[in-house]
């Protein structure tokens, strides 16, 4: 007779697979007349939406997204979050994993949602498309599980952006001729809408509905190009519950601080006078004497059952205290509370142990140069450098198609594992360690490689907090502090009990973050800085992860379609 425990297993598994679908998108990237700020720009969208389309799955679905750029620029879409197991091919920053898809060509994502809950997003990851062409990524339980909290009445996406009044990418362009730091936004957006505070946008406002005594969950994403954001709901307190897709010990704040790239769902009580209040964002701006957008941009939480407005005099929303620009106490306060819900495995025994520096560089005028392609400081350009390697992206290949392919010349595997010189990061760093050397190195790492990277800040230029973001892994924040990481007395901060898990890791100005993961994913996987400037500037770098010993723990072939150079 058959053992029922095995034949209860197989029925288990033919249902885990029933319940997952696939899902399949049209992702149109084209030119749409978006007016903002009183004008209106040919802007880069996804079929015609600004912000792009929502995307809701359930743990464990497949989606297929077929890409057609009809745009004029190159283009690459990004899954941020999504861990891509033995699909690196679908994780899209150009030239790292892929050609990017030319003007009237296209290409078509395929990958899988493996235990992951929450919330995500998608981005172009080509130039500074990002600016316009995202969205959200809503993952769900698998049917028939549940939130670790009681269900919210409702769910909204708060997707905090950047609005230039200008053609974004025409602005990376000149500050890449000039070498000097590209203009700042002229507004965030909420949901795309700047909000009553800005000039002709009040009608446009975005605004959320409660009704009194529900419980909502806002999905709030950092999807600005270069700046922190601080976000804040007036007079209403915000549970954080989760963060780039993974649960966290709830905790309640009245202000919550992301990175671009990062993700944090909050729940939020109407517990207040019917009435109207804002949402707001604005800077937190790390980085002294950086010009910086110092806006503030606004949505309404509106209560249904307000009362209606006397003799048509307009009730204004109640505004909401927000931190001063460079509240450092309080950025640090909130990324710090972040637990996991449980005891968590966390690497202990570690294969490989990185010190990376992060930061600022300035190149030197190259010799011949004319004085207009070098107006950063002094007669500089701007850079910046992990090691004080400055990333550069091969120009006609990709490196994983590189890798796999074993085409030599487009990248080397001699990215180092500590700087190469020591000195002082957070301190006074002397002039002859301001300039980084270009390079397309990357760091291998066998498969099932236990890995710790410390990132150290430096404040070479000017110290600043930097969203660090690893493509193709969560991570563990098992510590974090201010001044230069000291391995005899600092490694008694580590969690190794119920760290955060993440995907974006905010690196504190003339700080330190130690991060632990497991490189369990076959591929090559960028890790960089998501302030965009950041990364034009070599902010980056990538690991080569080696295929395993079979072919669940190898990455896949190349789908036929992947774009070429």
């Amino acid at each position: 007779m058959a053992n029922p425990l095995c034949y209860f297993s197989f029925i288990s598994i033919l249902l885990l697979f029933a319940n997952a679908k696939t899902q399949y998108h049209d992702f149109v990237i084209q030119a749409t007349p978006v007016k903002r700020l009183c004008k209106t720009h040919n802007t880069i969208t996804v079929n015609g939406q600004f912000p792009g389309p929502t995307l809701e799955v359930n743990n464990g679905d497949t989606l297929v997204i077929n890409v057609v750029n009809r745009a004029r620029y190159n283009v690459t879409i990004h899954w941020h979050g999504v861990k891509q197991i033995r699909t690196a091919w679908a994780d899209g920053p150009e030239f790292i994993t892929q050609c990017p898809i030319r003007p009237g060509g296209s290409y078509t994502y395929r990958f899988t949602i493996q235990e992951q809950e929450g919330t995500l997003w998608w981005h172009a990851h080509s130039s500074w498309l990002r600016a316009t062409v995202y969205g959200a990524l809503i993952i769900h339980p698998k049917e028939g599980e549940f939130y670790p909290f009681p269900k919210p009445r409702r769910e909204t996406p708060i997707l905090l952006g950047e609005w230039w009044d200008a053609n974004p990418i025409d602005v990376i362009r000149q500050a890449t001729r000039t070498g000097a730091a590209p203009n700042v936004s002229d507004a965030y957006t909420i949901n795309g809408q700047p909000g009553d505070l800005y000039r002709c946008s009040s009608k446009d406002t975005t605004i959320v509905l409660v009704d009194s005594g529900e419980t909502s969950l806002l999905r709030v994403i950092n999807a600005a190009l270069n700046q922190q954001l601080f976000f804040t709901v007036a007079n209403h307190k915000l549970t954080v519950v989760g963060a780039d897709a993974s649960y966290v010990q709830p905790f309640t704040t009245s202000v919550l601080m992301l990175g671009p790239g990062q993700t944090t769902d909050v729940l939020i009580t109407g517990n207040q006078p019917p009435a109207r209040y804002y949402m707001a964002a604005r800077a937190y701006a790390s980085a002294q004497g950086a010009p910086f957008d110092n806006t503030t941009t606004t949505a309404i939480l509106e209560y249904k059952n307000t009362p209606c407005a006397v003799q048509g005099i307009k009730i204004n929303p109640v505004f909401p205290s927000l931190p001063q620009f460079n509240d450092t106490a309080t950025a640090a306060a909130f990324t710090t509370s972040f637990r996991s819900p449980s005891k968590v495995e966390v690497p202990t025994e570690i294969d490989e142990n990185l010190f990376i520096t992060v930061g600022l560089g300035l190149k030197n005028c190259p010799r011949g140069a004319s004085s207009s392609s070098c107006q950063g400081p002094n007669g500089t350009r701007f850079a910046a450098s992990m090691n004080n390697v400055s990333f550069v992206l091969p120009p006609n290949f990709s490196i994983l198609q590189a890798h796999q392919q074993g085409i030599p010349g487009i990248f080397s595997t001699d990215f180092p594992a500590v700087p190469p010189v020591k000195f002082d990061y957070t301190g006074n760093v002397i002039q002859s360690l301001w300039q980084p050397v270009p390079g397309t190195k990357v760091y291998k790492l066998k498969y099932g490689a236990k890995v710790q990277v410390v990132l150290q800040g430096t404040s070479i230029v000017t110290g600043e907090n930097h969203p660090i973001h690893l493509h193709g892994y969560d991570f563990y924040i098992i510590a974090e502090g201010f001044g230069n990481f000291n391995p005899q007395t600092d490694t008694a901060k580590f969690n190794l009990v119920d760290p955060p898990r993440r995907n974006t890791a905010s690196l504190p100005v003339n700080g330190w973050s130690v991060i632990r993961f497991v490189a369990d994913n076959p591929g090559v996987w960028l890790m960089h800085c998501h302030l965009d400037v950041h990364i034009t500037w070599g902010l980056a770098m990538s690991f080569l992860v080696e295929n395993g010993v079979n072919e669940l723990e190898s990455l896949e072939d190349p789908p036929v379609d992947l774009p070429v150079c």
